[in-house]
């Protein structure tokens, strides 16, 4: 397997779209199949057209290709030899429709970590924690004050970590905001 000194971390942009599909289609999911039609889409569908579970595979891919076409889908794909082994969903507050109704009088200034997707012979070796450093390093080139990430306390599987693992936000310098009942930790960080 290739090392990780190879590495490089690129923000998704219309251009690199193929890409994104290219590793939700194939690696991204091939040991959770059961979330393989997500594409990152759920946080932007509105439970007023349709409830979360009826949405294809198709209809979650075509949204998804719509949102990054036009820039509201952002954040970071990671690559070993040019070939796409992770995703980090990094888009400011404002933009994501499910964090809307939040009340949080700092929304505008809020870039959120909303996702991560590793390839699983990937996992554990710091692919999260390059794409979180970069989601941090855009969130600042947008003039955003904070990166916000959601966490599970009690988080048992890779799937269950798919917002990112506490530890991971914890040492790297976020701070518990708020915790929920479900086990929803609220992390953020000052940038």
């Amino acid at each position: 397997m290739t090392g990780l000194a190879q590495l490089a971390i690129r923000p998704l942009t219309p251009q690199s779209s193929a890409d994104y599909f290219a590793f939700f289609d194939g690696d991204a999911f091939a040991d959770n199949p059961r979330w393989a039609s997500c594409y990152c889409h759920c946080l932007w569908t509105s439970p007023d057209v349709k409830p979360w579970s009826e949405w294809t595979g198709p209809e979650n891919r075509a949204a998804v290709a719509a949102l990054i076409a036009s820039g509201e889908l952002m954040g970071y794909l990671a690559y070993v030899d040019n070939k796409p082994v992770g995703w980090c969903n990094a888009t400011p507050k404002v933009k994501i429709p499910a964090l809307r109704e939040e009340r949080d009088p700092d929304a505008a200034l809020v870039g959120c970590i909303a996702c991560f997707v590793i390839a699983k012979p990937f996992r554990r070796r710091g692919v999260a924690r390059r794409l979180l450093e970069a989601a941090c390093e855009g969130f600042r080139q947008q003039g955003l004050a904070f990166a916000e990430g959601y966490a599970r306390r009690n988080a048992v599987t890779e799937g269950e970590n798919h917002s990112g693992p506490l530890a991971l936000y914890v040492s790297s310098g976020f701070t518990i905001l708020r915790e929920e009942d479900d086990g929803g930790v609220i992390v953020r960080r000052q940038l």
